[in-house]
């Protein structure tokens, strides 16, 4: 979820706050949650991460991108004339 403006911004603090030590929430980002002020006003970043991370499970992957290796190398993909 990329929050885009205040509004959006509010809305994914709230989800987190009304989860915070009530519910699970999983959130996938290929953006470092030191990174997330880059995409909401700080103060709702700072509290939004504070919140994820107290209790929070990191899982963190590492490789090449197997849709990118796909992509690039042809494999997987389906010309358009044979999806008719």
């Amino acid at each position: 979820m990329l929050p885009s403006g205040q509004a959006a911004a509010e809305a994914f603090y709230r989800v987190i706050d009304a989860a915070y030590e009530r519910r699970s929430v999983i959130v996938t980002s290929n953006l470092h949650p030191s990174g997330f002020d880059s995409i909401m006003p700080k103060t709702l970043a700072t509290a939004a991460v504070d919140r994820l991370l107290h209790h929070a499970h990191i899982v963190l992957t590492e490789g090449s991108s197997l849709r990118l290796t796909q992509a690039t190398t042809g494999q997987g993909v389906v010309p358009l004339a044979q999806l008719s």
